[in-house]
């Protein structure tokens, strides 16, 4: 087992090729250093570094060790940062942004456990429409975000320095009254079909639906019943009470809380996607902390 200020002292000596510039840049006294070598050499086994008059070089030994120093202070270095990391989630805050749907059904587990493990860490929990949150996270009003972007769909460039994560892709779904002509049946239903028909609609003022609106005015579906609402809670009351038919993302529809039916579209290129917005390798101890949990808990782009 080799010691490591004596592994540091080598590589020192190697970067500067001198004994004096490599205890200066410690800060010791060259004969300290010098003792630390010698310390080193006995524990190798082998001759490491030759004096001569203009400084010190490594030899094949030296070279060999001080390769292999190199990487293993660095894996000590990171583990002083992850270990320090640690030390932060004893106390402090993490701000966390999401949307409605998120926020109900998928946050609230991962928070039960993140504050299970870091008791001592304050929540705050704010709601941001997206891409809204995207744009909190870069701002720094929030550590971490959940938001969502839908297909099809042009999706914007994250701001500098914000990393957008996919945890879960869902397919849009059909959401009818129970008993709806158009829930008949199991397979696929072509979006040619909901032609004519009277489609709710929360898009006009939804930036990410637009795109999903688009393609179904281009099958000959427009929205015949508007709200103003982005939420689905209003969406879904409204189709389930008969008004019309929605294109919903099927999390929405299984959770509904008014009863609805579902069908599947052909073709199957309406989807939605959940994403984590974080700040990568600048991203706080907790917040890096919750990011492995929602990976954990959702898997990457993984399905539902």
């Amino acid at each position: 087992m080799y010691d490591a200020t004596r592994l540091a002292a080598l590589v020192a000596v190697a970067e500067t090729g001198s004994i004096t510039r490599a205890a200066a840049h410690l800060g010791y006294t060259a004969p300290a250093l010098s003792q630390q070598l010698a310390k080193l050499e006995r524990e190798a086994g082998a001759t490491l570094l030759v004096r001569h008059h203009r400084g010190a070089r490594l030899t094949a030994a030296g070279e060999l060790l001080a390769g292999r120093a190199r990487r293993a202070l660095d894996e000590l270095d990171q583990a002083r940062h992850e270990l320090a990391q640690l030390a932060e989630l004893s106390g402090g805050r993490l701000r966390v942004g999401t949307f409605t749907t998120a926020g109900v059904h998928l946050l609230p587990p991962v928070l039960s456990a993140f504050r299970r493990a870091h008791p001592d860490v304050e929540l705050a929990v704010t709601e941001y429409e997206p891409p809204g949150g995207v744009a909190a996270v870069a701002a720094g009003e929030v550590d971490l975000a959940l938001t969502h972007a839908y297909e099809p769909a042009a999706a914007d460039p994250p701001p500098p320095g914000v990393t957008l994560e996919p945890l879960l892709v869902e397919e849009l779904v059909l959401a009818t009254a129970v008993g709806h002509r158009l829930a008949e049946g199991t397979g696929r239903l072509a979006v040619t079909e909901l032609a004519g028909r009277p489609l709710i609609s929360s898009a006009p003022t939804h930036p990410p639906r637009r795109g999903v609106e688009s393609a179904l005015a281009q099958a000959g579906a427009t929205p015949a019943v508007v709200c103003e609402s982005p939420g689905y809670a209003l969406v879904c009351a409204l189709v389930s009470a008969g008004l019309g038919v929605a294109v919903v993302p099927e999390m929405v529809a299984s959770l509904s809380s008014t009863p609805l039916a579902v069908r599947r579209l052909e073709p199957a290129a309406f989807r939605r996607t959940i994403s984590v917005v974080h700040r990568g390798e600048r991203a706080t101890a907790a917040a890096a902390t919750l990011l492995a949990l929602l990976r954990s808990g959702f898997g990457r782009g993984a399905a539902i």
